[in-house]
């Protein structure tokens, strides 16, 4: 394939995320692939995390589902999005993903359609989120990379893929931004 149609594809990929509104506007897809934004969480401190099934940072769904339940009442989310571009770790299909979220780690948070989140076919969303324009530019490493969202829509913090979603440093942002006034 020549490589034109894709520096197209990218281009066009980033004039999308760039011309929304804001990473709310930005149109995605959850797992039953009906269209959705993240401003169905405005209002909502969210972690937006790059997820894998198969992957030797799989438990981190445990610590995520239970950040999940401490902070949900208090206005925060979890948002996941399954991503098969690291060694091919989310092969399964969009069913698959759910029914092992669901049986193996009881995740209630949700979960999005599977998108790229390097490269030429990057989704919109990680262009927002990990782009030339974010705060916190450059690719994503590897399978449960976490970026912290404020209610609306800033992003606050990127955390790396090691970095469990309940550790201190995790944590403390949370709170900090579920305590900010909007």
């Amino acid at each position: 394939m020549k490589p034109v149609p894709f520096v197209a594809l990218l281009l066009l990929m980033q004039t999308l995320a760039l011309s929304a509104a804001s990473l709310q506007d930005i149109p995605i897809k959850d797992i039953d692939g009906k269209e959705t934004s993240i401003k169905a969480y405005q209002g909502k401190v969210i972690l937006i995390v790059n997820v894998a099934s198969k992957c030797g940072l799989t438990p981190q769904y445990k610590a995520l589902e239970a950040i999940y339940g401490k902070y949900k009442d208090q206005g925060f989310t979890v948002l996941a999005f399954p991503c098969n571009q690291f060694n091919g770790q989310e092969p399964g299909t969009n069913e698959q993903i759910k029914q092992f979220c669901s049986s193996k780690y009881s995740v209630t948070f949700p979960i999005f359609d599977k998108i790229a989140v390097n490269g030429p076919k990057r989704h919109p969303l990680y262009v927002a989120l990990a782009g030339p324009q974010s705060p916190f530019p450059g690719d994503i490493k590897w399978n449960f990379g976490k970026f912290l969202v404020s209610r609306d829509g800033q992003i606050l913090k990127r955390f790396e893929p090691r970095t469990v979603p309940d550790a201190p440093e995790v944590t403390a942002a949370i709170e900090a931004a579920l305590a900010a006034k909007q």
